[in-house]
């Protein structure tokens, strides 16, 4: 009877395991730059209604969560705003594949109080625009493509007084959300969501010329491939719908992907 008992109780060890062990697997964590939170967070939103793996997403900028993922933070995926970060993952030997692009971002410059439209990027020296927000430039990639595109038009020196840094592009749209700042360059992902579209602002596509690509991409993480919930989703993000969901956030995708 006491080996019985003793049986009963090892094999509820085991299938508790068991059941830990698939759990776990069936959970997807996340690293995303925060300019793709809407795109990505419509993208879980379809998955979620095929499948009961689990996705959770932590959103920063990309230089912070790529220091993150290099120290050993227990993320299965990044999302990165620049490529470049991906890449330096795979030549470090941290992922599990090679990167793939998912998309090229656009910058604009949205204002509720200046015309961006008409001004374009004179609309940065409105005199009714006290504020202007960017992301850090010393970690995000949209604030380092914002510092480029402003030296090309030669306007940076007129405009640095006026600069707030969100510690992330979507930080610097929710100051222009919060009237911290009256005018802003931040990625066209955050200018068509929901939130930044009841506002009624305008937005100006910065021409391309004026900066470095904004190729983004993603990777699977080390190891990570071994999850069946981390390949479930890796396919699902191959599929029409999510080049669709992209695209309707202003990204560019690939066509020959």
């Amino acid at each position: 009877m006491k080996r019985l008992v003793s049986f009963c109780g090892f094999l509820s060890l085991v299938l508790a395991s068991s059941a830990a062990s698939f759990a776990q697997s069936k959970k997807v964590r996340i690293a995303a730059a925060s300019d793709v939170k809407f795109a990505l967070d419509s993208i879980i939103a379809v998955f979620a209604a095929q499948s009961s793996d689990n996705v959770v997403v932590t959103y920063g900028s990309s230089g912070k969560l790529f220091e993150q993922i290099s120290n050993g933070a227990p993320f299965d995926i990044f999302f990165s705003a620049d490529i470049s970060y991906p890449q330096k993952l795979s030549a470090n030997g941290l992922t599990a594949m090679p990167p793939e692009q998912y998309g090229t971002g656009r910058l604009v410059i949205w204002s509720q109080i200046a015309d961006p439209v008409r001004e374009k990027m004179e609309s940065l020296l409105n005199e009714r625009v006290r504020h202007v927000s960017i992301a850090n430039p010393q970690h995000a990639p949209y604030g380092q493509r914002a510092v480029e595109c402003m030296l090309y038009f030669d306007i940076y020196d007129k405009v640095k007084t006026k600069l707030v840094y969100g510690e992330n592009v979507s930080q610097a749209a929710q100051y222009l959300y919060s009237g911290a700042a009256q005018a802003g360059i931040i990625a066209l992902s955050l200018a068509l969501s929901p939130p930044m579209q009841k506002l009624k602002g305008s937005y100006y596509i910065i021409p391309e010329e004026s900066h470095k690509p904004l190729h983004q991409g993603f990777v699977i993480v080390r190891g990570s491939d071994k999850n069946v919930a981390v390949r479930e989703f890796h396919l699902f993000l191959k599929s029409e719908k999510v080049k669709e969901i992209f695209k309707f956030y202003g990204f560019v995708v690939p066509e020959n992907d």
